[in-house]
């Protein structure tokens, strides 16, 4: 079972979903404490579901994460390496599509989610209103949870760079609590091998796919040791910022260039402004002839800066075909695989 395509790339105006297959993708690293707890956690049946399947993603793990899950009954894939939860996402997405899952719910495995939200999360997608929902912490004030100063600023300027990107309001894009139906997993294309949250927004946004925030209550802290993504808050933002600026630089070229291109020319006439101010009122370039250099070393860099974001545009309308083609032929290696997988399951005759 499928599902419906899209009448255009919004994914807004997805069919209802007939009984889908619903796979819940649990990335995890080291958390045997509570990989059970939140496997057993997950509703064994969910109105208009017709079935419903765990698959844990262990990124490396050195503890007995994997053995627990398969003790709480979930399919596990490993990673003999830790790759990172970006990473772990994506090789998820990718099995559970071979799975033949029509709708994908994404949650972290350290128990800050309740899986009993999981129909709410979900309910969107099951009546054709969007392809794409995630739980949101903040949207709703009186559902905010306990957590420090700075992750809660931290979380909040997050957002408002997303929301300024994107042109979109955002309220929480690094929430770990999504779900997505199969056309929409089929046009992802992240990278980022360090997390995946506030990517995915952007991918979707370049797509013209529209997320529906939820509130729900979550959380604000681990019940069990320290976050494995957020630990060093500083580091997290850093590497975070990376792998947006990235984004950000392929799918808008033209406004990240020129932007650059802006700052550069700034530079250039303030120094170049001063140099005339200088020519004029002491008669002489000297000992300021270096600001004329420094001044023409920026607006060359400008100038570069804008010959750089008409190559992206010219990429970016490649970048927009590939995707198209990369789209189908997904979707069409993963009907054959589920066609494969039904032929081998059918009795023989």
């Amino acid at each position: 079972m499928q599902v419906s395509d899209s009448t255009d790339d919004s994914g807004a105006n997805a069919r209802a979903i007939p009984r889908p297959l619903l796979v819940v993708l649990i990335p995890a690293y080291n958390e045997e404490k509570s990989i059970e707890q939140v496997i057993k956690a997950v509703p064994a049946q969910i109105g208009g579901v017709a079935s419903i399947k765990v698959l844990v993603v262990d990124d490396g793990s050195t503890d007995r994460t994997r053995e627990l899950a398969l003790k709480a009954g979930a399919m596990v894939i490993s990673h003999r390496l830790n790759r990172g939860v970006g990473s772990a996402y994506r090789t998820g997405i990718e099995k559970a599509l071979a799975m033949g899952a029509d709708v994908i719910v994404n949650m972290d495995a350290d128990g800050q989610f309740n899986p009993g939200d999981i129909p709410e999360l979900i309910r969107p997608i099951l009546d054709g209103e969007t392809g794409f929902v995630t739980a949101s912490r903040f949207k709703d004030t009186t559902k905010t949870p306990k957590m420090s100063p700075v992750r809660l600023w931290g979380n909040r300027m997050m957002s408002r760079l997303i929301s300024s990107i994107t042109g979109q309001r955002f309220f929480d894009v690094s929430c770990g609590f999504r779900a997505c139906s199969r056309d929409v997993a089929l046009r992802l294309n992240l990278s980022g091998a360090f997390t995946y949250t506030q990517e995915t927004f952007l991918d979707l946004a370049f797509k013209g796919i529209q997320p529906v925030e939820i509130p729900l209550t979550v959380r604000g802290e681990r019940e069990h040791g320290k976050s494995r993504v957020a630990a060093n808050l500083w580091s997290y933002g850093h590497r975070a910022i990376r792998i947006i600026l990235r984004a950000y630089r392929d799918y808008w070229p033209w406004r990240f260039f020129s932007s650059l291109a802006l700052a550069n020319f700034a530079v250039a006439v303030a120094l170049g402004g001063f140099l005339l101010y200088w020519r004029i009122t002491r008669k002489a370039f000297s000992p300021h002839l270096w600001a004329g250099f420094v001044g023409g070393f920026f607006a060359t860099m400008g100038m570069f800066c804008l010959l750089m974001g008409l190559v992206g545009e010219m990429l970016k309308s490649i970048r927009i075909n590939l995707e198209r083609i990369l789209y189908y032929l997904r979707r069409q290696h993963f009907e054959e695989l589920q066609e494969e997988s039904s032929e081998m399951d059918s009795p023989a005759m």
